[in-house]
């Protein structure tokens, strides 16, 4: 990608941008969570309450665990967009760099005007919002929400808007546990507690609700973790071959990261999937201590926060990726 210089942007003049009388195309990273799905959802609502058109679309489908979340549109698939709206911006929602995109790098990338984004670490490729010290995007939405009811761009905030912000915080914060969480990501959650949405059904559906499928792919996750550095560092791999053979989708192996951070003594968790049968692997990486996964992924090409992390590797075996990612994790250790 051509080094190009982008601007960053203000509060101020993100709204700015955002008050713009344009039918926007809303961009979520790959193997959408709920940070990119609720804060892309809040944003599209704040767009069409301003008279604009909104869509959001991404590589990938729903995930069944977010079908709660009370999206305005059938699917979020590229192909699924309405012939009648015809996208006059693009705009990046919690998508840190241009391989986040995915399939829809290729030919949106170049369109982005804006990314919005609180990760630390990435490849800039737009002018942006971006405020690394925010524990999710969703509070990032949640002050543009607010900036622009302050100016009278909106009258009031729109229906589902809240419901999602929260959702999207919650969701990255692991339900304000997370070392990000600060004093403000508790102020802003307080605020919107006060407009009445329902907390403890968001919550129990984004951590107290699994399918079956998806406890059974952590069980098979756990019998395949790996200990290592006297067990401050835990490895699951995943390979298509267990894909394949337990029909297990991709959105049921986002979870994996977790049951390798829980268990006692690991400060490092990895997980590294294999989606098909081909050499492309993908790591999500999770810290408890002072080792900043978000430099070791983007060592390997990706990016993310101190705590929590990932990439996209090319290798030739689950073995040799795994070889890549442990040794990266380890040499952070010395």
């Amino acid at each position: 990608m051509e080094n190009k210089s982008y601007k960053d942007l203000s509060l101020a003049e993100t709204v700015d941008r955002l008050c713009e009388k344009k039918d926007t195309l809303l961009l979520c990273h790959a193997r959408p969570d709920c940070d990119t799905v609720g804060s892309a959802l809040a944003l599209g609502k704040l767009l069409m309450a301003m008279g604009m058109k909104a869509h959001i679309i991404c590589e990938s489908e729903l995930p069944h665990r977010l079908e709660f979340l009370p999206l305005d549109q059938k699917s979020l698939l590229e192909e699924n967009i309405p012939e009648d709206f015809k996208a006059e911006r693009v705009i990046s929602v919690d998508t840190a760099s241009p391989m986040q995109l995915g399939d829809l790098e290729g030919k949106y990338l170049e369109r982005v005007e804006l990314m919005i984004d609180h990760h630390g670490k990435g490849q800039r490729y737009a002018d942006g919002y971006i405020i690394p010290d925010l524990s999710a995007t969703g509070e990032i939405i949640f002050a543009i929400s607010r900036e622009m009811l302050r100016r009278g761009a909106i009258d009031e905030i729109p229906e589902g808007v809240d419901f999602s912000i929260y959702a999207a915080i919650s969701s990255d914060t692991g339900c304000f546990k997370y070392s990000s969480v600060t004093p403000q990501t508790h102020m802003v959650a307080a605020s919107l507690l006060r407009s009445g949405i329902d907390a403890a059904y968001i919550n129990h559906k984004l951590f107290d609700s699994k399918p079956f499928i998806q406890l059974k792919t952590e069980m098979l996750g756990f019998d395949k973790l790996e200990l290592h550095n006297d067990g401050k560092i835990g490895i699951i791999c995943f390979t298509y071959e267990m894909k394949k053979e337990n029909g297990i989708l991709d959105q049921y192996m986002e979870t994996l990261v977790d049951v390798a951070r829980s268990v006692e003594g690991v400060e490092v968790s990895a997980v590294i999937r294999q989606p098909k049968d081909e050499g492309v692997f993908r790591c999500s990486m999770r810290s408890s201590c002072d080792v900043d996964v978000s430099a070791i992924c983007a060592s390997l090409g990706g990016g993310g926060h101190v705590k929590a992390a990932g990439c996209t590797l090319y290798a030739d075996s689950m073995e040799s990726a795994r070889k890549t990612v442990l040794d990266a994790i380890t040499k952070a250790f010395c």
